[in-house]
């Protein structure tokens, strides 16, 4: 807590990391069971609640089975600082064992909002998206959310915000990872008239890793979304 570097702007990530692969699993879920009332956003305490979330990731790798459970819940936690640990313990997941981690995202993607956001979050990591066998999947689950954002009845929810904020550069990754399959995927909603979706399309297309795998794609699809 002390080395927390909270309250802050950004707390000590290397740490949390470090304690997710030493601590014991016992620990990790004390940690990862505390809620906004004993451990507050932006406080050394909450800090505590990020490490155990964090630590949940080698929890699932080492089949811990109430480790992707409490993940789950965790991924619609208040504190946005235990919600981007949901994500985080996910792509540890997915290091040692991606098709575990698809399996996961594949279920939460229908979930309610802030699921979906967790994984899309979790998905859409650089180093994840090496392999082209997995391309589908990824692009199944991206496609599955951005439909349930079309089709969304609570759209000034802070959780829907919080979602269309997320995909605003889930597509980007993708795409950028996938050029052939991605773009296809990505233009198939260049002619929504939905304001909201076309709000993440737009932000998407304004990301320097799109111009760098396409320039005259990106500048076209600007163009027909525009």
């Amino acid at each position: 807590m002390a080395n927390s570097n909270l309250p802050g702007p950004r707390g000590n990530i290397e740490l949390a990391m470090a304690f997710g692969e030493e601590c014991s699993r016992e620990l990790a879920l004390e940690y990862a069971r505390l809620g906004a009332d004993a451990a507050p956003e932006n406080t050394p305490a909450c800090f505590l609640a990020f490490c155990g979330v964090i630590a949940l990731g080698r929890a699932a790798v080492e089949g811990e089975a109430s480790a992707l459970t409490l993940l789950r819940e965790r991924a619609s936690d208040p504190r946005w600082r235990v919600r981007e640990a949901v994500a985080m313990a996910l792509q540890r997941l997915g290091d040692a064992d991606m098709e575990a981690l698809l399996t996961t995202v594949e279920e939460w993607s229908g979930g309610v909002e802030l699921e979906q956001r967790a994984a899309a979050a979790a998905i859409c990591e650089p180093r994840l998206l090496r392999q082209r066998e997995y391309s589908g999947r990824v692009l199944a689950v991206l496609s599955r959310i951005t439909e349930s954002i079309v089709n969304s009845k609570e759209r000034r929810s802070e959780s829907f915000r919080i979602l269309r904020q997320a995909m605003g550069y889930c597509w980007s990754v993708a795409v950028a990872a996938y050029p052939v399959e991605g773009k296809a995927a990505f233009e198939r909603w260049l002619s929504t008239t939905d304001r909201d979706l076309r709000r993440v399309l737009r932000e998407n297309l304004k990301k320097k890793r799109l111009v760098q795998v396409d320039p005259a794609w990106t500048a076209r699809a600007r163009k027909q979304l525009n």
